[in-house]
């Protein structure tokens, strides 16, 4: 008993710590359509519109009239499930547990004067849905996870000179979470369900330089830092966890957990090589080391089973990521400048704690773009992005007598549109 209420009652945070699809754990890089087309290189350091907000707010010195970027990035992602083996025997493996998606994103850039600016952003720094079939043969350890971040950040900079700025935006940050997973205490009898759901609000900032180191380098680094969040919501079971006659299958519970999404430091480099080519590269470090192990704290559960469930830990053991991406853009005409990129970014998992929910590996993501000025106040941007992941495997039991064995494949196609208008 214990060990199925282990792995559904984690399961919030565990949820967070799914795949999704462009960034590495439960993080994600689709905060700029200019900067998706090449592959997210040079995140920190092209400040090309006002979604440098995200990437950099030293950046939005570089932006001399004020301006408003927005944009949605589509996902289509795909999963091959092979070597698939369970307890109890039967149940499907399609395997595209990601439904169809969009990624929205907003800022807002007004330079004051020479040396100052302000702007807004609204953009998702991290989030998932994983949704499986109904008779998926992993049920019992994954079947459905939402869980949405959204981020508002006020933003300033300043430009000390033409060469080096700096900028800073504290950000308020909105996590809500549900999930869904299936329960059974024998073989024999039906299924029953898990529901939780919670939600915080937290802060954060993030603050970026950017250094203008000769009239064709442009170098930039930025932090993100870690939010510290309390979930606070319910664990809600529809199934008779006793095995008693008469009991009432519906049950709840109030649950908490805290939650620590990790800080970055993105350090990029720009090169405009001649009056048509830039070169972009860039480095990021995640500390995904913060993730040792999850505690849930569960309140009002039966006396009979506060020795199991009053807190629960387990064990995840993240490390430490790199993402690495190179890029570039050719400026083909005045209206037209097209892009590209390549990108290659580690997973925090590792082949332990690796389930359902966490079916991620080692990725690779080759982007194309372009960006098409018809007028000098407006820029429409496009970009598509292929990822495809390292196979890795999943071996989850429990002692209800309940595996699931599995090889997990994943890859996507990113969509991205967006458009700046400048006044």
């Amino acid at each position: 008993m214990k060990k199925v209420m282990l792995k559904t009652t984690l399961s919030l945070a565990v949820a967070m710590a799914s795949t999704q699809i462009f960034a590495s754990g439960f993080a994600l890089n689709e905060q700029s359509i200019s900067g998706m087309g090449t592959g997210f290189a040079g995140r920190s350091s092209s400040a090309d519109d006002a979604s440098t907000i995200f990437g950099n707010p030293a950046g939005m010195s570089r932006l001399k009239r004020e301006q408003v970027t927005g944009g949605v990035a589509f996902i289509d992602a795909h999963t091959d499930i092979s070597d698939a083996s369970s307890r109890p025997n039967g149940g499907t493996n399609k395997g595209d547990m990601v439904p169809f998606m969009g990624v929205p994103m907003g800022y807002y850039v007004k330079p004051i004067d020479d040396q100052w600016a302000v702007g807004f952003g609204v953009y998702a720094p991290f989030g998932l849905v994983t949704d499986y079939e109904n008779g998926f043969a992993g049920r019992y350890f994954g079947s459905k996870s939402e869980v949405k971040i959204i981020t508002l950040q006020p933003t300033v900079s300043y430009a000390f000179n033409d060469k080096v700025s700096i900028g800073f935006g504290p950000t308020i940050n909105r996590v809500d979470g549900t999930l869904e997973s299936n329960l059974s205490i024998t073989q024999a009898a039906p299924d029953g369900k898990v529901k939780i759901e919670g939600d915080d609000t937290a802060l954060g900032y993030n603050i970026g330089v950017l250094v203008q180191a000769t009239d064709s380098t442009r170098v930039g680094l930025t932090y993100h830092s870690k939010v510290k969040y309390k979930i606070e919501g319910s664990t809600k079971v529809n199934y008779n966890v006793l095995g008693l006659i008469g009991q009432n299958p519906n049950q709840k519970y109030d649950a908490s957990l805290d939650l620590t999404t990790p800080e970055s430091v993105d350090l990029s480099v720009t090169h405009q090589l001649d009056d048509k080519w830039t070169l972009y590269a860039g480095s990021t470090w995640t500390r995904w080391s913060r993730l040792k192990d999850i505690t849930v704290e569960n309140t009002g559960v039966p006396a009979v089973l506060n020795g199991q469930f009053g807190t629960i830990t387990e064990e995840q053991n993240w490390h430490d990521t790199w993402a690495h991406a190179i890029g570039a853009s050719y400026q083909l005409n005045k209206q037209w400048v097209l892009r590209t990129g390549l990108s290659v970014d580690q997973a925090p998992t590792n082949n332990v704690n690796r389930s359902p929910r966490i079916p991620t590996g080692d990725r690779k993501i080759f982007s194309v773009g372009a960006g098409w000025s018809p007028t000098d106040d407006l820029t429409i941007d496009l970009a598509y992005s292929y990822l495809h992941e390292e196979s890795v495997k999943i071996n989850n039991s429990n002692n209800r007598g309940q595996s699931y064995n599995a090889e997990y494949e994943n890859y996507a196609n990113g969509f991205g549109l967006g458009a700046t208008y400048r006044f």
